[in-house]
């Protein structure tokens, strides 16, 4: 979106883009833990089978938001600035929950709102701190469009299916039972309600509020973009991230391997699972067989 503010919170676009994540998830079913959509950028915490279906979901949702959002605030050119970006986390419990707080924090570190609850967006906060349901809309186009060619009339929801986005515990939490769950979240909201308190306390300031999120012109964008490199994995401890790193490590030298091998023109090269060789299918897990 290059900064540019096109996610801008409103009802419509709010109900979109919880539909757009549920019919995703329908298609390519992967585990969503939470969410957040600010104005110029989103966060997801997800868990998934492999990096096929992490790029078959991701290619779905952002083409899907790419076109509502668009249709929404009048855009017609470019709208992502760049390819999505993938964090591997941890298995570290602490991992995790820093991950989650990070994202729960949006709206409130950025300075717009004192609560993450206030934000106007698309989030998960109600979802995890109160079991609210999370309902949106997803709209055939294709259909309404054929419809508009026939000059038909048609109701603003004659084509439009209502989905529900299903939240899975985070890996770390699933043996909690749902009231522990909601309980270690407002535990996490509350730590971030009084960070945001305090920092506004020291800088003498206010959060920007509602009324003036929602008044932004969505072909605007910040006077400054942060544009600080993303790690590649997210950890807690030393040990963790190292052991990350090895195996990262690992999965680029056997890559390269079999890409030099490749282009050598051996064509029965064998790339590690999980990767996406050139101009070759994507190399899927293969279960090892068990001796008969």
């Amino acid at each position: 979106m290059q900064g540019r503010f096109l996610l801008k919170p409103t009802d419509e676009l709010r109900s979109i883009v919880v539909g757009v994540l549920a019919r995703a998830q329908e298609l390519y079913p992967v585990e969503i833990h939470a969410f957040v959509f600010l104005s110029n950028h989103y966060h997801l915490l997800l868990s998934v089978e492999d990096a096929l279906q992490l790029a078959r979901f991701m290619n779905y949702l952002n083409s899907n938001l790419a076109r509502e959002a668009g249709r929404l605030h009048g855009w017609k050119e470019k709208f992502w600035g760049r390819r999505y970006q993938a964090i591997v986390i941890s298995q570290e419990e602490a991992a995790q929950m820093g991950r989650l707080r990070y994202l729960l924090s949006h709206g409130c570190k950025e300075g717009l709102v004192a609560r993450p609850q206030q934000w106007p967006g698309a989030h998960c906060v109600r979802a995890l701190a109160e079991g609210l349901p999370l309902h949106g809309w997803w709209f055939d186009r294709t259909k309404e469009y054929s419809a508009r060619a026939r000059r038909e009339k048609f109701r603003r929801l004659e084509y439009a299916t209502p989905e529900t986005l299903r939240l899975e515990p985070l890996p770390c939490w699933r043996h909690l039972s749902k009231q522990r769950m909601r309980s270690r979240v407002a535990e996490l909201i509350t730590q971030i309600e009084t960070e945001t308190a305090k920092r506004h306390a020291k800088e003498r300031t206010q959060p920007l509020g509602v009324k003036a999120i929602v008044a932004l012109d969505p072909h605007d964008r910040p006077r400054k973009l942060k544009k600080a490199p993303a790690p590649a994995f997210h950890a807690f401890t030393k040990a963790a991230r190292r052991e990350l790193i090895e195996a990262y490590g690992w999965f680029l030298s056997a890559y390269g391997e079999a890409a030099e091998k490749l282009r050598a023109g051996n064509l029965g090269a064998s790339f590690p699972e999980g990767s996406f060789p050139p101009r070759l299918p994507f190399v899927g897990w293969v279960p090892e067989s068990v001796p008969g």
